[in-house]
Formats: structure tokens, C-alpha cells, sequence
């Protein structure tokens, strides 16, 4: 099989060579290759995708420096 050609494989090499531009999912990626995919638990995708969300929509976040704080 030519990995060239097979779509899944294409896929997946694009997106190794491209650098993530969302952090979170860059560090999904090196968590997962050490933590096996049987170690995982059942929550585990939904929490990835809903940290990579917060950083694809933008919003107003309690972290950003120029929020003033009310304590």
C-alpha cells in the first residue's frame, strides 16, 4: 500500500508536518502518544475537545491579565 495515495494516510502525515496552531491540541497529541489508548478513561475525548474549544472560540476568559479583579 502506497501511503501516498491512501486518503487516511495522507491526512495523517499533513497533519504531523503542519505544527497545530491550537496549544491544546498539540499537547493532546504528546500526552497521547505516552498513555495508552486502554489507560485512557471514558471522559477523556470529551475533556480534550472541550479544552481545544475554549481556545477556538473567542470569548472573554477569567485568565486574561487586563480583567480587573473584584477581591
Amino acid at each position: 500500500m502506497n501511503g501516498e495515495q491512501d486518503p487516511k494516510v495522507k491526512t495523517i502525515l499533513h497533519r504531523l508536518r503542519e505544527p497545530e496552531d491550537n496549544p491544546v491540541r498539540r499537547a493532546r497529541r504528546m500526552v497521547e502518544a505516552q498513555v495508552p489508548a486502554n489507560r485512557r478513561g471514558p471522559g477523556w475525548d470529551r475533556h480534550w475537545r472541550e479544552l481545544e474549544a475554549y481556545l477556538d472560540e473567542p470569548g472573554c476568559w477569567s485568565g486574561k491579565t487586563d480583567v480587573q479583579d473584584d477581591g
